[in-house]
């Protein structure tokens, strides 16, 4: 890696802390915010390059705007140097990395899928990279638990037992997952990634971040401005006030969704967006959970509403392909 590497905590690790003894020591660890301007400034002022990388798996898009607001901060000199690297993963890579920890689990074993608790819509993630988890996985009870939150780490063990379980494995889904619960009938089912996949990961998002400057300019600032846009929080569509709650990011020809591909214990990924080419109304919630397995059986349900009088017909799917919107079944 050329010039110095800044990786950015947030709840998952809470906040950096639990990245001590997971990335090696010539990456610098910090928590954002002033901790993140004082090591920019440090290194800018030595004449180092640096490369910034938003540590999150994926469900917690706003460290990544934050971040890219913090350095927006730093004066044109500062920022001539600096670049923004994308996130050091999707909640796409966090289903695969899970899914090749719970293939190491016997069969009778319940999984607990455990990460700190965020916001509400980052522990609405925690539950859906949970579903995903056993709708392509063999394990019948998969659960969540929240530290910090609820469900706590004890009431998801106790979920787990009561569905007949006489194990359970803590599948840690953040940074920040102790090795030991002090809770009965549990077993620590991690790390989530070895050192090496871990230095493999973050050396990629380094190297792809500075190719992409030195190719055209672009510091990955502006683009990370708006990664939590649609995190889950009402935004204005016009001068008419009307508000649309969006949860996670829509392209503007439908519903994108990421799979990914684990290929084992090293950390090698592919990240596939499938776009779904289906308008939508934002008048209910119509939720499409994606797994990563593209092949699976899908089809798609609309719930029936009588139209208002005087309303327009609603939109319907015309010719789309079965197999471009996901299944809410489980196989099982």
């Amino acid at each position: 890696m050329t010039g110095r590497v800044i990786a950015v905590g947030g709840h998952e690790s809470d906040g950096a802390a639990a990245l001590t003894g997971v990335l090696g020591p010539e990456v610098v660890r910090v928590a954002g915010g002033r901790e993140l301007v004082r090591e920019v400034r440090s290194a800018r002022a030595g004449g180092e390059r640096v490369c910034v990388v938003p540590m999150t798996l994926g469900r917690d898009p706003s460290l990544v705007a934050d971040t890219a607001r913090t350095l927006l901060a730093l004066d044109a000199s500062e920022r001539a140097g600096t670049v923004l690297a994308e996130p050091f993963a999707t909640t796409a890579h966090l289903v695969g990395w899970l899914r090749t920890l719970a293939t190491r689990v016997p069969d009778d074993r319940a999984l607990l899928v455990t990460a700190p608790s965020g916001d509400p819509f980052s522990d609405a993630d925690l539950f859906r990279t949970a579903r995903l988890v056993r709708q392509y996985g063999r394990h019948r009870t998969v659960e969540v638990a929240l530290l910090g939150g609820d469900p706590g780490l004890a009431e998801g063990v106790r979920r787990c037992r009561a569905l007949g379980a006489p194990r359970v494995v803590v599948l840690p889904a953040a940074w920040a997952v102790p090795e030991q619960t002090g809770v009965p009938h549990t077993e620590y089912g991690g790390p989530l990634l070895s050192g090496s996949a871990t230095a493999g990961v973050l050396a990629s998002r380094v190297r792809e971040a500075q190719d992409r400057y030195e190719r055209s300019g672009d510091d990955g600032v502006d683009r990370a401005l708006a990664a939590d846009h649609d995190h889950g929080h009402a935004h204005s569509h016009g001068p008419d006030g009307h508000d649309h709650d969006h949860g996670h990011g829509h392209g503007p020809d439908g519903h994108d969704h990421g799979h990914a591909h684990s290929h084992g214990p090293d950390g090698h990924d592919h990240d596939h967006g499938h776009s779904h080419g289906h308008s939508h109304s934002h008048g209910h919630g119509d939720s499409h959970g994606a797994g990563p397995d593209p092949g699976g059986d899908h089809h798609h349900r609309t719930p029936s509403h009588a139209p208002r009088a005087g309303a327009e017909p609603p939109v319907r799917h015309q010719g789309a392909a079965p197999d471009l919107v996901p299944s809410h079944r489980s196989p099982r």
